[in-house]
């Protein structure tokens, strides 16, 4: 096709090198992109139907958000799109989140950490009825050092059902829980593949940890679990040849459990580790390495992409989803948040370890009263040895009823869920103590979930950074209005941004003048 000259005989396409011109051709992501001169070198544009093939300098074909990430991925779970709603605990991602992103062709995982048992188990019958045909969704699993058994029965619930995938979350070390998901049901195939029932996928933040996700289960928790019965010699045989993990997930600065650890130093850290110990052990198949993290902007999921993550994770962003259960008062909170407005606070699970997770700061006082437990806990070996003064300004500030009140609270609440506590309460005051500020922990999550504003100042909202770069982004746009931020419309936008992202970062390293304005893209309601 060529194009007419002007009357005087000059190029009738000026417009392919301007700024404009190269701005839109950013945007047509699906189209072969022709990189072409203007016959001097002197200048470089994009065209879509160049009049000559002398003119053309270079051509990019096609860019689709599908292929952005690893397609192995997206094979082995099935799925259209390498991107992941992570697992928001407390049921924060709900059944109806983890249903949209299946149906969707992406993977979900409802968030089961922080639930009792018989919720987990509605939860999962729930999903296993309503995507039976599908296998792209699955079920968190959290590190429960203070719970062991909840956090192995509720393993045994998930295989028992079924669960296609399960995410491995604030792991420390291997659990006899986290190596059962991993090789219950492991079999070999006639040509001498090991098919996996159940996909693990285990969210990582420090190196060490990763090398024990990356490696075959140790053999005495193997061993240990056949001695139960939990696993036949042949499981435990064959889960001797494979990674715990089938795909690991590096989290970089995040909301909730976090090392703050800046992503492009610990992906490619990891993406190394990840090499050396296929080599060590010689896998067939590497193991996936996703990112999370950080991710609330279309800048950032491209360069999770660039640094060679093969899917990423979010999950601060889908707070503020449509299908996140959580109240609407604290999300009209989280809408507020700017990427500076986030603290590190004591973690209720891991409060007497003395771990901490990052939370929303503006708007509530959780983070700083939450720190006063803490140093109470660390300060005095049981609660009647707080002085009284000291007693009493908890009471009133932070707990908001008197210890005793809060003690039959606590007392209720672990007879039902877990007894051995109040046994081991009645030995130790010091861990009676640590139950009681758990207790403030635990019920200020309850409050921002339910929409208590009478305790808005406590409310414990999980956020990271990757919430305020969100909000400034879609300020103003089709996301900024709250009914349009269906989690599935979150993740479309964030990936196609992504694609347009990466093509104008494309054509500007193959020299073409790429205005700054190619790397912004707005939001808009994608099919």
């Amino acid at each position: 096709m060529s194009a007419p000259a002007r009357p005087d005989g000059t190029d009738a396409r000026p417009h392919v090198f301007s700024p404009e011109a190269i701005t839109a051709g950013t945007r047509r992501i699906r189209e072969h992109a022709h990189i072409v001169t203007d016959g001097t070198r002197r200048a470089l544009g994009v065209d879509f139907a160049p009049r000559s093939a002398a003119e053309v300098v270079g051509t990019l074909p096609p860019l689709y958000p599908e292929w952005l990430g690893g397609r192995t991925f997206c094979e082995a779970h099935g799925v259209r799109f390498p991107y992941v709603a992570g697992e928001m605990a407390n049921g924060i991602a709900t059944t109806r989140m983890v249903t949209e992103m299946a149906r969707a062709g992406m993977l979900g995982f409802f968030g089961a950490a922080g639930l009792g048992l018989p919720q987990v188990e509605r939860a999962v019958g729930e999903l296993a009825d309503g995507l039976r045909d599908r296998t792209n969704w699955g079920v968190n699993l959290i590190h429960s050092p203070a719970e062991p058994e909840l956090e192995h029965r509720t393993a045994t619930l998930l295989l028992h059902r079924r669960v296609p995938c399960v995410s491995l979350s604030a792991y420390l070390d291997l659990t006899p829980a986290a190596v059962l998901c991993a090789a219950r049901g492991l079999r070999r195939h006639a040509d001498g593949r090991i098919a996996r029932p159940t996909r693990i996928l285990a969210k990582v933040s420090r190196p060490e940890v990763a090398e024990k996700f990356l490696s075959p289960a140790p053999p005495d928790l193997l061993r240990r679990l056949v001695e139960q019965g939990e696993l036949s010699a042949e499981e435990a045989e064959l889960a001797r040849c494979v990674p715990v993990a089938e795909d690991i997930t590096v989290e970089a600065d995040s909301g909730g459990h976090t090392d703050g650890r800046p992503l492009g130093s610990l992906l490619p850290r990891v993406l190394m580790l990840r090499d050396e110990v296929t080599r060590r052990f010689g896998y067939r198949r590497p193991v996936g390495v996703g990112a999370g993290g950080g991710l609330g902007t279309p800048a950032a999921v491209a360069a999770a992409f660039a640094l060679g993550a093969a899917y990423v994770v979010t999950g601060s962003v889908n707070q503020s989803a449509t299908e996140a259960g959580i109240s609407d008062d604290a999300k009209e909170l989280l809408a507020r948040a700017d990427v500076a407005d986030v603290a590190m606070a004591p973690a209720a699970d891991m409060f007497e370890m003395g771990v901490t997770l990052q939370v929303l700061s503006r708007g509530t006082m959780f983070a700083p009263r939450a720190a006063q437990l803490y140093a109470a806990y660390r300060a005095h070996p049981s609660l009647e040895d707080i002085p009284a003064p000291s007693r009493a300004k908890l009471e009133r500030d932070v707990l908001g009823a008197s210890v005793d009140e809060v003690w039959e609270r606590t007392e209720r609440f672990w007879r039902a869920r877990d007894p051995a506590q109040l046994t081991r309460a009645e030995r130790d005051p010091k861990h009676r103590m640590a139950l009681v500020f758990r207790w403030y922990l635990g019920s200020s999550s309850r409050w921002a979930i339910d929409g208590d504003t009478g305790r808005r100042a406590d409310y414990q909202i999980w956020c990271g950074p990757a919430m305020g770069a969100f909000n400034r982004w879609t300020a103003g746009g089709f996301l900024a209005e709250r009914q349009n931020r269906t989690v599935v419309q979150i993740a479309l936008n964030l990936l196609e941004g992504a694609a347009v992202h990466t093509r104008a970062h494309q054509l500007r390293t193959y020299g073409v003048p790429v205005p700054d304005s190619a790397f912004a893209y707005t939001p808009r309601r994608l099919a």
